[in-house]
């Protein structure tokens, strides 16, 4: 082994060793003693590809349950039409049947694990609150444009995600600064960094998200933030001519299909 590899497998054992927090650094040393480095970091991949995994079903539920709401404008804009039957079950069950589209296999909780069928439940109650606390607006007789779309919901979907399952986990939609319309979607400096270094960069594969361990409010954390870019449904509100005031007297901002619209952003904690 040469001294590269070495330094390597040094470097990889140590980040794993720092991933065990709320340790003491005594167990750390026992672990590490007991089971030997390539362990270690065996574990530390396997705990990074469970994130992996956990933060692409979370960020394709949200863009499934989304869509709803995005295909059901119509109906829920419509002034001539009192009860909806738009109920929290019947979303939750057209989020899943879009997942099912979109991933190409269900979402079956019973084979995952305990910590990612609590945030997966967490995100469909948020879901179903949203819904359920916006019956009597959506209702609305006599009313057009409800301003329940696919934006606002996401954000109060994730509020309410947060409000359950925040020392666990946290899930937002941020954007480039000069897209944000919503100041509490204005990007971190994590996400600053990534979204002006990595997605607006010519050279970084379409749709690729981006992960890394962080120290996040003072804990070890997995982030994970996911690209996304303008698709046709999107233009009504976000394309051209930019300037012009959409549906929700907000100017657009001439997107185009295919270019960074934002992205969703991830903290899973350690």
């Amino acid at each position: 082994m040469g001294l590269d590899q070495i330094q390597t497998k040094t470097n990889l054992s140590r980040k794993a060793v720092s991933t065990l927090s709320g340790r003491s650094g005594l167990w750390k040393l026992i672990l590490v003693g007991a089971l030997g480095f390539g362990s270690v970091v065996t574990q530390t991949a396997a705990a990074v590809d469970a994130d992996f995994a956990i933060g692409n079903k979370l960020a394709d539920m949200l863009r499934s349950s989304r869509s709803v709401v995005s295909a059901n404008q119509g109906l829920i804009n419509d002034p001539d039409i009192g009860d909806k039957q738009f109920s929290s079950e019947k979303f939750v069950a057209k989020a899943d049947a879009i997942y099912l589209k979109r991933v190409g296999t269900a979402l079956n909780v019973n084979e995952l694990s305990e910590r990612d069928r609590r945030l997966l439940d967490a995100q469909r109650r948020a879901m179903r609150q949203v819904v359920d606390d916006h019956q009597a607006e959506i209702n609305r007789l006599g009313v057009g444009f409800k301003g329940f779309i696919p934006a606002i919901f996401a954000r109060l979907a994730n509020e309410e995600f947060g409000a359950i399952a925040g020392q666990e986990a946290r899930i937002r939609v941020t954007a480039p600064a000069d897209l944000v319309r919503n100041r509490k979607a204005r990007p971190d400096p994590w996400e600053k960094n990534i979204l002006e270094a990595k997605f607006l960069n010519s050279s970084w594969p379409k749709g690729k998200a981006f992960t890394e361990e962080v120290d996040f409010e003072g804990r070890l954390a997995f982030r994970m933030l996911l690209p996304e870019y303008y698709r046709e449904s999107c233009l009504a509100c976000h394309g051209t001519p930019k300037g012009e005031l959409d549906i929700t007297s907000y100017p657009k901002e001439g997107g185009v299909v295919g270019e960074l619209a934002g992205a969703i952003s991830i903290v899973l904690f350690r």
